[in-house]
């Protein structure tokens, strides 16, 4: 037994050896993506939103060529004043924006409020919880016990 196994392993090495070693794996080639020429879409549009609920009143508006874009924004402020952001977008400058206020802020003095006093709640009693047992007599007689009880005179 013992003198089969060294001739295994030696086998086994000997048809391990007759294998070439795999080849290395193709190096990924390097492709750009495509470029697909996009045709310049011009488009315009505005919209204004003036809710007396909720105080919120805002409008926008823009227009875009297809390399120039521009357009112009404005909100009411909490304080009274409406902000204008006129802006133009272009591939040379980037953004570029131009803000204006309109108005003069006003703001509510302010008057501290007096800390809140509390009283405490009045006091009830509670109502009792349970009510005055029922005490009756036993319904069967009893007997005395079977031992006497055990005395501890010296």
């Amino acid at each position: 037994m013992y003198k089969f196994l060294p001739f295994i392993a030696l086998l086994a090495a000997s048809v391990q050896g007759d294998h070439a070693p795999a080849p290395p794996a193709p190096i990924p080639a390097y492709k750009p993506a495509p470029k697909y020429e996009e045709a310049p879409q011009p488009y315009a549009f505005q919209y204004g939103v003036a809710d007396d609920y909720s105080g919120a009143k805002f409008s926008a508006e823009e227009n875009a060529d297809g390399k120039i874009t521009s357009g112009s924004y404005q909100v009411a402020l909490p304080d009274g004043r409406i902000q204008t952001v006129t802006y133009t977008v272009d591939a040379y400058n980037g953004f570029v924006a131009d803000v204006a206020y309109e108005g003069t802020p006003v703001y509510p003095k302010y008057e501290p409020k007096p800390a809140p006093a509390y009283k405490p709640a009045p006091y009830h009693a509670p109502a009792p919880a349970t009510s005055p047992p029922l005490l009756t007599s036993p319904l069967l007689p009893t007997s005395p016990p079977a031992t006497p009880a055990p005395s501890y005179e010296a």
